[in-house]
């Protein structure tokens, strides 16, 4: 499949993974949740906005692409959380994680790479996804959208869990499954692996990532030689 551009990343010594979207295919559940939260505010909205141009972004982000301006904290959070409870009621049935994760994550601390989790989703959908898949203590750094600035696209959150692990950005690679989140990546200084739940590869890769992957049963050949050093 080739690198994005002319960028060659070296050889990571982590690797920090987005949440939703790329640990779990959720992410039809979060647009509807926001569709119908749109329309309870009188607003019109779609999933593909917020899959292609939203996905990333925090929820005051969102609340203020949606309502027309920044919004007193107190209400943006109540919205928030009526969101978020109604994703989790939606999604929970469902929940899953994405093919060949388990092993994978594995491999990756076996091979002496450390992995990170860093994700616009508050903490209560952290909890929600990790728990339920017993991935409590799997990440060394878990960093979410508190304590930063900017969701995704801007490079907070990343460089964060970067700096967390006393790492710069460009000693990892991320894996993403938005455009703003590859975006946000690339502008931390870090090579992107695509997971193809959400986007098309096509703007994936326009938007930055080297690889791609549909899930972590099967990795392409340039995949595994960039992660785990296998040679030519």
């Amino acid at each position: 499949m080739g690198y994005a551009g002319a960028f060659m990343p070296i050889q990571p010594r982590a690797a920090v993974f987005d949440l939703d979207g790329t640990l779990v295919d959720n992410m039809a559940f979060h647009g509807r949740a926001w569709v119908a939260t749109a329309e309870r505010l009188g607003v019109q909205a779609t999933r593909d906005q917020f899959e292609r141009e939203w996905a990333g972004k925090t929820s005051p982000e969102i609340f203020e692409i949606l309502l027309g301006g920044p919004q007193p904290a107190a209400v943006a959070a109540k919205l928030a959380a009526e969101k978020e409870a109604a994703y989790r009621e939606l999604y929970l049935p469902h929940l899953a994680p994405l093919p060949g994760l388990f092993p994978f994550l594995a491999r990756l601390r076996s091979a002496g790479v450390r992995v990170a989790l860093a994700t616009a989703a508050p903490a209560e959908n952290r909890d929600f996804i990790l728990g339920a898949l017993g991935l409590e203590r799997a990440f060394e750094v878990v960093q979410g959208p508190e304590g930063v600035a900017r969701g995704k696209p801007a490079p907070d959150i990343y460089l964060s869990a970067a700096a967390r692990l006393g790492l710069e950005g460009g000693a990892c690679v991320a894996f993403e499954d938005a455009v703003n989140g590859v975006r946000a990546a690339r502008a931390a200084g870090m090579a992107v692996v695509a997971v193809l739940t959400t986007a098309a590869e096509a703007d994936l890769r326009a938007a930055g990532a080297s690889f791609a992957i549909r899930d972590y049963a099967s990795l392409p050949g340039e995949l595994e030689r960039y992660l785990f050093d296998l040679g030519p």
